[in-house]
Parts: structure tokens; C-alpha cells; sequence
């Protein structure tokens, strides 16, 4: 029988507070985001808590070496987690909501987006929330490859000018989508969606910005009063 050094005794009774707090999983997550967390610290997170003799991320990294990764464990049945030591039932029960819940979202029906094809589509797509609107609202529709509709996002809310609708807060919401493409709309309150000087100065910004990151702005459609006009159709893309 091997003996146990005590120092390796004392290493197995770390817990997860004995970390230095920007190496726990949960920190790292809120300050690196959820995509820098290798599959033990995700599976710490959702886990909690280790027991007397193990840390949660010992644990975790115990669980995943029993089930082969997450390729195992993401078929695995209830009995067969709470058979692993330091799992008990509420334990396997947040991991299979967790299995089942990626699952489910691995598995959402690209085909149900809606689909833009053309000026009227995009204008359609935003016309009765924003023909009513007292003020101005710049908003961007992110698209993947096939121009389905993957996000729409407010930029900015007011008069549009150069120097406040910037380009970083137009591309940064299309990278964090991993959008293809962009269409930009804003309204006129007026009811006439006449573009201004202003309309247009933005949209040749926007759109030299795209060419240099390889995002395309689509277009840029202006919503009036049951009404609207494409700054692709009157030349200006």
C-alpha cells in the first residue's frame, strides 16, 4: 500500500476558496468570458462545491476522466453520474439540465430565422416598432451567411451624427455574433425618410469600415410613416 506524503495529503484538501481569486472558474468567467473555461472549470462552476477531501475542480476533472470527456457524460444517465464519489443527486441533476439545455440549443432550427432578401424584408421586419418612435433609433440587424437574422441591436438613440454612431459599436456586437453581414436602419420621426446629409455621411463610414474588417453593410434603411427608403437602392453603398 502506498503511503500518502502529508504534503500531498494537504494538497487533496485544497478547496476551491484556496485558489487565488482570479484562478477561480467563476471569476475567470465573469472577467474572460464562458469561452476561456476548459470543460473542468465549466463543469466546477455548475457543480458548486468539492467535498471534504477533494475541491470542485478536482472533482470535475475526476468526473470527466471517468466519463471519457464530455463525450461520455453528455449520454450518460442519471444512475450513472451519482454512481461517481462526490456526486449525489442534486449534483447530477444540474448536470443533465445543463446536457439537456446545450442540446437543445445545438439543435434550434436555423431555417425558422427570418430571412432578408430584399430592402422591403428589412424594413418589414422593423417597421411597426419603430414608424412610432418620438426619437431617433439606430439600429443594426446581424446576419449570418444565408441573410437570416441573427440579432437585432439598438446602437444609439438620438439624432444621428458622424462622431456619435462609431464604428467599433457597430462591429463589436457583429463579432461577438459572428455575423456575416449588417443592416443598418434607423427612423424620422418626421414620417419623411428622406435621408439627410447626416444619413449619409454615417452610412459611407459604416460601410468603408466594413470593407476594411470584411463585414458587408448590406444597407442602410431609413423608416418613416408606412414608408422607407434604401440607401442601397438610391446609390449610396
Amino acid at each position: 500500500m502506498v503511503k500518502t506524503e502529508p504534503h500531498q495529503e494537504e494538497e487533496n484538501r485544497l478547496m476551491i476558496r484556496d485558489f487565488p481569486q482570479d484562478e477561480r472558474p467563476r471569476e475567470r468567467l465573469i472577467h474572460s468570458g464562458a469561452a476561456s473555461l476548459s470543460n473542468q472549470e465549466l463543469l466546477a462552476i455548475l457543480l458548486r462545491t468539492g467535498t471534504k477531501s477533494e475541491s470542485v475542480l478536482q472533482l470535475s476533472n475526476r468526473l470527466l476522466n471517468h466519463f471519457d470527456g464530455l463525450n461520455l457524460l453528455k449520454d450518460a444517465s442519471l444512475e450513472e453520474i451519482t454512481k461517481t464519489r462526490g456526486i449525489g443527486l442534486a449534483k447530477a441533476v444540474q448536470i443533465m439540465a445543463a446536457v439537456e439545455f446545450g442540446r437543445r440549443i445545438s439543435n434550434l432550427a436555423f431555417d425558422d430565422r427570418y430571412s432578408i432578401r430584399s430592402p422591403e424584408d428589412g424594413a418589414n421586419y422593423v417597421m411597426n416598432d419603430m414608424r412610432f418612435l418620438a426619437q431617433e433609433h439606430f439600429v443594426c440587424l446581424y446576419l449570418n451567411t444565408k441573410n437570416q437574422v441573427l440579432h437585432k441591436q439598438t446602437i444609439f438613440i438620438g439624432s444621428l451624427n458622424a462622431s456619435i454612431v462609431h464604428p467599433r459599436e457597430v462591429f463589436k456586437e457583429a463579432f461577438r455574433r459572428s455575423a456575416a453581414s449588417i443592416i443598418c436602419i434607423h427612423n424620422h420621426p418626421s414620417g419623411d425618410p428622406t435621408p439627410s446629409r447626416e444619413d449619409i455621411e454615417v452610412t459611407k463610414r459604416l460601410v468603408e469600415c466594413g470593407r476594411i474588417i470584411g463585414i458587408d453593410i448590406l444597407d442602410h434603411l431609413i423608416i418613416g410613416e408606412k414608408k422607407f427608403i434604401s440607401l442601397k437602392e438610391k446609390g449610396y453603398l
